[in-house]
């Protein structure tokens, strides 16, 4: 179990089981993500208004997924592959995003100096998981991003040159569930598989060949995790 991975949680949890199933032939590994916002449910407090914001900002929700290697397709059907995946640790940002358990629950403080942090370290992030493949065109992909808040959505947005619909699907989920933690990446995931099936488009990628899987989170760190779609 991996325990208080935050908002990178599923990416984390993809990387890993991509390992396992890779070196273990015909394993198949169940990743399952879960979060509830209640343990740190509480009234507002003026030495913390951060317990406000995170009981805002975050809600419920669960998700799992099956990870495995040489699929069968006579009985399996692949969403999506992993291709490759890469943590990157920022430094000197430890206590930027923090999640203590206390006897009154936990305790969550967040910098605002976070977007600043995450926007001004994924370029490279991202061009280190493409590099191998020679993918420079960043709107050639599909995008599959942990939405933390608009802000930092914005600013990665702009950071990387997308287009403006690139993050759609990110948006929906945002504004219809809210940011749910480590499963909300597989959320996005979903309805980027469900939109591609109900458009018409050739992949599961929104038409598109490969795609970017970044988890933001805890450390602060950035999960990318480079994703290419299947057939429809």
């Amino acid at each position: 179990m991996l325990y208080y991975q935050g908002c990178h949680g599923s990416a984390t949890s993809l990387r890993i089981a991509k390992d396992l199933a890779e070196n273990n032939r015909g394993a198949r590994v169940l990743v399952v993500t879960s979060e509830y916002i209640n343990h740190g449910f509480r009234g507002p407090s003026e030495s913390n208004p951060d317990d406000l914001v995170s009981q805002v900002l975050f809600g419920d929700g669960s998700a799992a997924v099956m990870v495995g290697a040489d699929p069968h397709l006579e009985v399996e059907r692949p969403l999506y592959e992993l291709v490759s995946a890469k943590e990157t640790m920022i430094i000197n940002t430890m206590d930027a995003f923090t999640m203590v358990p206390r006897e009154v629950g936990n305790l969550v403080t967040s910098a605002p100096s976070i977007p600043y942090h995450i926007s001004g370290n994924i370029g490279g992030c991202v061009q280190e998981v493409l590099k191998p493949l020679g993918i420079t065109d960043l709107n050639s992909l599909f995008w599959i991003v942990h939405p933390g808040v608009p802000k930092v959505l914005k600013m990665v947005e702009e950071k990387l040159a997308l287009e403006k619909d690139k993050f759609n699907m990110t948006r929906k989920v945002l504004a219809e569930v809210g940011n749910l933690s480590s499963p909300t990446v597989l959320f996005i995931m979903d309805e980027m598989r469900k939109k591609s099936i109900n458009e018409g488009k050739a992949t599961t990628g929104d038409g598109l060949e490969f795609g970017m899987l970044l988890g933001l989170g805890p450390g602060l760190s950035i999960e990318a995790i480079l994703l290419r779609s299947v057939a429809i």
